[in-house]
């Protein structure tokens, strides 16, 4: 693959990626009440999940799959802003790819945990004590695949990621400096999100709900990263022949 392929290559995955997120995204939002529901109930949530049926639990696959894509737009990136001075992205890289995981895995409960517990709370005969259990059940497994896996140490690895890549950004001729910065700056608002999720177990810690302008902000970051390696001019990819160095082509 060579230089240019390997460029636009990166910017098409990087605009798959914001697609495939949001297109079951906006699923979830029209047919689940999503997230919005995360707030109700635990009878009402999963009644509404039950009667989502197939079509529910297959946008919920399509969603945690769309999230696996971070692991080789990750990579991919890697290899295009990677430099002998950016010693710190292979964390960064490792981060991202990471964070794409634990975001799938946080998802993939609504796929394979959460129907299950949806059936027997909904069934007419099973007993009270066993629709407490479901409910104690569902609680926990939201809160440590959710809050935990998905969200927490997800989003971390996130802020981690869009530092290291927005920091190698700034040295790179493909980007111009107000990208770079644009990602950056989209951090300290996903980092304060962090609150909503510390204030499910300590009540008393202020909530700051940033996360949903950052993570908006985050994915139009990345959409214009995306078109910006699309539609790169040669001449910047001659500006950065004499200083790449590194294995990339």
């Amino acid at each position: 693959m060579n230089r240019l392929h390997l460029v636009r290559t990166t910017g098409i995955a990087l605009i798959a990626l914001v697609v495939m997120s949001n297109v079951p995204y906006i699923r979830l939002i029209q047919t689940f009440e999503y997230d919005d529901i995360l707030r109700e109930p635990v009878d009402y949530v999963l009644a509404e999940f039950q009667a989502g049926g197939a079509a529910l639990i297959l946008t919920w696959f399509l969603f945690g799959l769309a999230a696996l894509l971070l692991i080789p737009a990750s990579l991919l990136l890697h290899r295009v802003v990677d430099r002998p001075d950016t010693p710190y992205l292979e964390a960064a890289t490792a981060m991202g790819a990471l964070s794409g995981l634990l975001q799938a895995v946080g998802l993939m409960r609504w796929v394979f945990v959460v129907p299950i517990l949806a059936q027997l709370q909904t069934n007419p005969a099973t007993d009270d004590a066993t629709r407490a259990a479901v409910a104690v059940a569902y609680q926990v497994v939201h809160q440590y695949g959710g809050v935990v896996i998905g969200e927490q140490l997800g989003q971390l690895l996130l802020v981690g990621w869009t530092l290291g890549l927005g920091a190698a950004m700034l040295r790179s001729p493909l980007f111009k400096p107000w990208l770079a910065w644009f990602g950056l700056l989209t951090a300290p608002l996903l980092l304060l999100g962090q609150s909503e999720l510390l204030a499910t177990v300590i009540p008393a810690v202020p909530v700051i709900e940033s996360t949903p302008i950052g993570f908006i902000l985050w994915e139009v970051w990345l959409l214009l990263v995306g078109v910006a390696l699309v539609r790169v001019p040669q001449r910047r990819l001659a500006q950065e022949t004499p200083n790449f160095t590194r294995s990339a082509v």
